[in-house]
């Protein structure tokens, strides 16, 4: 049964409706801004006599699906668990619940809200979600609507990038070693390097890609060079590059796949490639067949000349082209019954097994190929896809406190090299996320993850709800404060649970300067 709330009656005597609104705003237009759905939002609760006392937002989010939405998936926790302190929610219209591409998503979570008591509204429809017959025929047209518009947006989008493409402009993505990503006005004059993490600003703006420092030049050559002509394994130039020194764009150790990224980037030659793999409408990520690549000659001065890059080319042929599914388990295999174990550690470091990122792509994960020979996998091995998602997750936390920061007038930035976050060049945050732990009496638990060293100014934990698959709070403390600490339970404590907050807020605010004449 649907839980039943007392609604506070006027002084005339009229009853009044306890409700939630859900803002959602991607990229689009200003019709779908955030205040003017508040407003819109606003008039109908006085028309209708709801009280709105909450409000759940995420703005700048993709409809496409729940993940990355933690305004919608906190609505939903709150309805579920019975948190929540009202009865309806009020939404500007079907499309800002979602552009789910699958419509009976958008109705599954819908169903889930009226299970517990609480009904949804969209205020800027022309019809009552009342249950009737006409209602849920026009709601499931708006929502086959709304996932048209978005396959229809992204197919705009797509031939938009294509066209900067042939132009010879950049589409997202690393540079890569030895490149640097060139930041263009309208008229193609020079506006400066963008380091990591850094974006264009302006629609009219471009990106270019362009030489970066010449000891990294240096160093692509030296691979190619010693690949073709010294015949060095792809190993053989990680390890020789590592005992250097030498990290790679992404400011870590060489590995073989490293290697073999760079030996196969035709950005070496002045190509530009692209489309690849696509991810369209915030789908799995899937590799294209050739014929649907973009390439375009010629878009930046070669590092490499031409013969040479088709010499390396011709070579990773031979060593790996020809390895059909069955011989490449069997490599697995035998690697097995040689070294008793199997981890990508171990397989990297065989020189006559592919390396394990490329039985990933082949058999969709490392763990279904050790299926497909009779390894039982580790168990951490297990959640390799639980682990992705929840770096995904940190990510997007991640970039968020950047902009949030950022809209303060503050500086804030990620160091790629040791992870730590940079806050005005004065403070250094670590940043974790726990995996939900229930332990056999049911009661959830979080591994601290503070020992690092040297210890930062301020840590900070994502503290992931059961399951998890959404944000339950984040532990924000002073480094010192929680060292040593290995498990962190639901209740810890006055001390360490004054360090516990919703948002990331209290860090933002921590960031922001404040003017010296206003000062006190």
């Amino acid at each position: 049964m649907g839980k039943v709330r007392a609604a506070r009656d006027t002084p005339a005597g009229r009853r009044r409706v306890r409700a939630a609104q859900y803002l959602r705003m991607s990229t689009e237009y200003q019709t779908y801004s955030i205040e003017n759905q508040r407003d819109a939002i606003r008039d109908y609760a006085e028309i209708m006599g709801y009280d709105i006392v909450a409000t759940y937002e995420d703005a700048g989010r993709s409809g496409l699906n729940l993940e990355g939405r933690p305004g919608l998936q906190q609505l939903l926790a709150d309805v579920e668990s019975g948190s929540a302190d009202f009865d309806t929610v009020v939404v500007y219209d079907v499309s800002r619940w979602g552009r789910f591409q699958n419509i009976d998503e958008s109705a599954a979570y819908e169903y889930r809200c009226q299970m517990a008591g609480v009904r949804i509204e969209f205020c800027a429809e022309q019809f009552a979600n009342d249950g009737s017959i006409g209602s849920d025929v026009l709601k499931a047209i708006k929502r086959s609507m709304a996932a048209e518009h978005s396959r229809m947006l992204s197919q705009k989008v797509f031939i938009g990038q294509a066209r900067l493409i042939r132009m010879g402009f950049r589409q997202g993505g690393k540079a890569g070693f030895g490149l640097r990503r060139l930041l263009v006005d309208q008229n193609g004059r020079p506006k400066g390097i963008l380091s990591s993490y850094q974006y264009k600003n302006l629609q009219t703006d471009r990106i270019v890609l362009v030489h970066g420092p010449p000891d990294e030049v240096a160093t692509v050559r030296w691979i190619f060079n010693h690949f073709v002509k010294t015949r060095k394994s792809q190993l053989e130039i990680a390890r020789t590059l590592n005992r250097r020194g030498v990290l790679t764009d992404l400011g870590r150790p060489w590995t073989r796949e490293s290697v073999h990224s760079l030996l196969t980037n035709e950005n070496y030659i002045g190509n530009s490639v692209w489309n690849r793999g696509s991810t369209r409408l915030k789908s799995h990520r899937f590799h294209n067949p050739p014929e649907q690549w973009l390439r375009v000659e010629n878009v930046l001065e070669p590092i490499v000349n031409r013969k040479l890059f088709r010499r390396a080319q011709t070579l990773l042929k031979i060593i790996h082209g020809h390895m059909s599914d069955q011989e490449m388990l069997d490599a697995l295999k035998a690697l097995l019954a040689r070294r008793g174990a199997l981890s990508t550690f171990i397989i990297d470091d065989a020189p006559d097994c592919p390396p394990a990122q490329r039985y990933a792509w082949r058999f969709g994960t490392l763990v279904k190929a050790y299926e497909l020979i009779g390894y039982e996998a580790p168990k951490n091995c297990r959640y390799i896809h639980v682990n992705r998602r929840l770096d995904t997750v940190k990510l997007q936390v991640i970039q968020d406190f950047l902009a949030a920061v950022e809209k303060r007038g503050a500086l804030a930035a990620h160091e790629a090299e040791t992870g730590l976050l940079r806050i005005n060049e004065e403070i250094s945050v670590a940043i974790a996320i726990g995996r939900c732990r229930v332990s056999h009496f049911g009661y959830p638990r979080w591994l601290s993850k503070a020992d690092r060293q040297p210890l930062p100014d301020i840590f900070v934990l994502i503290r992931m709800n059961p399951g998890d698959l959404t944000i339950r709070d984040y532990l924000i403390a002073p480094a010192r404060e929680i060292a040593g600490k290995r498990d962190l339970h639901a209740n810890n404590g006055a001390r360490l649970d004054a360090y516990v907050f919703p948002t990331l807020m209290p860090l933002v605010a921590l960031a922001e300067r404040a003017a010296i004449e206003s000062a006190t």
